[in-house]
């Protein structure tokens, strides 16, 4: 049955354009059938082999440990603040992921990896924003999108721009920890001193009328910038932010010393919940994020192995919180303060009366420029402990008493 599912989506894949392929890629990893691609789940099973089968109909060469695959064992966190463990013994209490790890040999001494997790939720067990029953997951943006960008962008590649091998990667593991990513940089199946640079396509898939884009690591080489500014060409309104240290795969790769870009077009009220359907996607703006993708790789081809370059971690790692205030911030805002993009039910923001479009511009004593002004702010407060915040809604200022 499996293997039949699979064959129907590939029937009339030529008669497909590029934006209804990638249509007919996250209508499949997010049906109903995969049930939310938990990480080493049945369904996320149906989707690796999916996007093998996708692989192999490009002619990419398997370059995982087992074929296309890099299988990995771990046991999974005992409480929210534990360390998740690498193994090589498969038990009862242990979880076997499967990174998908596809090669393009141009006989070049240098290789680019592009990648996406496509693991998500399953039925939400963990880190869901869902408060009704138990439901699945389906992450058509969280991250089929990414994926379904990849996956265009590894047909696009197969005869131009040679002067670079390429690696195409989906991880698994992404929502419990960047495991995938983590365990690839640490048991690499490339020769990693080789790697040109790594893109990075999480969210992907809700370009909004405005065209925002969001495109971290801009720093992590001094060329970055410059090429990513110059082949928008007004198409977008890009927000750049320099940090290579964020919340998804990208960041493994930055900190093994590698130049890294991270594509995003930002939150929005499905975020990790049932509700984040392959219908809402923006399919034309997937393409023209494809678009943007390749010339950013077109205008490098020539430019020869990038240099690297650290930048201050806007993440500010390390950092630990004993309180939340229960929001999920615009990413893409690039105004003063911190944009609240939405709120979660019985949350301090959310019983405070903090709603969704406030802006916070100070929390306690801390004056919230940015976001990480914000971040800052939450290391002060204990649980139990109330604070004055003030956020501007409509253009003027509301003062709101937050108890953690």
């Amino acid at each position: 049955m499996k293997k039949i599912f699979i064959i129907l989506f590939f029937v009339t894949n030529a008669m497909y354009s590029q934006e209804n392929q990638m249509k007919a890629d996250v209508t499949f990893l997010a049906d109903d059938k995969l049930e939310g691609r938990n990480t080493g789940s049945e369904g996320e099973q149906l989707a690796a082999d999916y996007i093998i089968e996708r692989f192999k109909k490009l002619g990419y060469t398997p370059k995982g440990t087992e074929g296309y695959l890099q299988p990995f064992i771990f046991k999974p966190k005992a409480h929210p603040h534990a360390k998740v463990e690498f193994t090589d013994s498969v038990a009862e209490t242990t979880i076997t992921g499967k990174n998908i790890v596809a090669f393009l040999d141009n006989g070049k001494e240098n290789t680019i990896v592009i990648g996406a997790h496509y693991d998500h939720l399953g039925w939400g067990e963990q880190g869901s924003l869902y408060r009704g029953e138990k439901a699945i997951h389906n992450g058509a943006d969280d991250n089929a999108s990414g994926v379904a960008i990849m996956l265009n962008l590894a047909a696009e590649l197969k005869n131009i721009n040679t002067n670079n091998n390429y690696l195409f990667m989906a991880f698994s593991g992404e929502e419990m920890g960047l495991l995938g990513s983590n365990y690839f940089v640490k048991n690499t199946t490339i020769d990693l001193s080789k790697v040109n640079y790594m893109i990075n396509m999480d969210m992907v898939g809700r370009l909004k009328a405005e065209k925002t884009l969001a495109v971290y690591g801009v720093g992590t080489s001094p060329i970055f910038k410059e090429t990513v500014e110059k082949n928008a060409e007004k198409k977008f309104h890009l927000v750049l932010k320099e940090s290579g240290v964020g919340p998804s795969d990208h960041t493994s790769f930055y900190l093994a010393d590698l130049p890294v870009l991270h594509l995003f077009t930002g939150q929005h009220e499905d975020y990790h919940k049932p509700s984040d359907d392959s219908n809402l996607l923006n399919y034309e703006g997937m393409q023209e994020i494809s678009d943007y993708v390749l010339a950013i790789v077109s205008d490098l081809n020539d430019d020869g192995k990038l240099a690297f370059t650290k930048t201050k971690n806007e993440q500010q790692k390390g950092s630990k919180f004993k309180v939340t205030l229960g929001v999920i911030p615009d990413y893409l805002f690039d105004g003063k303060g911190m944009r609240i993009d939405g709120v979660t039910d019985d949350r301090p923001a959310h019983k405070a009366g903090i709603i969704k479009g406030d802006i916070v511009v100070k929390m306690g004593d801390i004056d919230v420029a940015e976001m990480m002004d914000y971040v800052k702010s939450l290391g002060q407060f204990e649980k139990g402990q109330t604070t004055k915040v003030i956020v501007i809604r409509d253009g003027k200022e509301v003062e709101l008493e937050v108890t953690f």
